[in-house]
């Protein structure tokens, strides 16, 4: 089946930087849709980024000029890079993969039939 692990959060003070890293395995992963989702504590989850085969990127308005998604195929790894964090960028952050597209990546959760574990992102001011 398919595996997908993130890595890279921690904790970080307003205007830091992170990086993000979903190391896939499983399926072939330069061929399909790969996203960033988020989920703060009683909020729902919610996408911040995907990703085509091809590496064209969409990003949610929240976050648009700060982070930029990115991926390596012959390294099956896809990484997020975050820059000038805000307390509201605070969540657990999913890597998923949606392997019945390729192009045209979609923005609902629905799309996305495999997950990460998480991994926290904490941002203080």
């Amino acid at each position: 089946q398919v595996q997908l692990v993130e890595s890279g959060g921690g904790s970080v003070q307003a205007g830091g930087s992170l990086r993000l890293s979903c190391a896939a395995s499983g399926y072939t992963y330069n061929r399909y849709c790969m996203g960033w989702f988020r989920q703060a504590p009683d909020k729902e989850r919610a996408i911040v980024s995907a990703i085509t085969s091809d590496g064209g990127g969409i990003y949610a308005e929240s976050v648009k000029g700060r982070f930029t998604i990115s991926r390596d195929n012959a390294d099956n790894t896809l990484y997020l890079q975050m820059n000038s964090l805000k307390p509201e960028d605070t969540a657990m952050y999913y890597c998923a993969a949606d392997t019945t597209r390729s192009f045209a990546c979609l923005w609902g959760t629905s799309s996305y039939k495999y997950w990460g574990q998480g991994t926290q992102v904490t941002v203080s001011s």
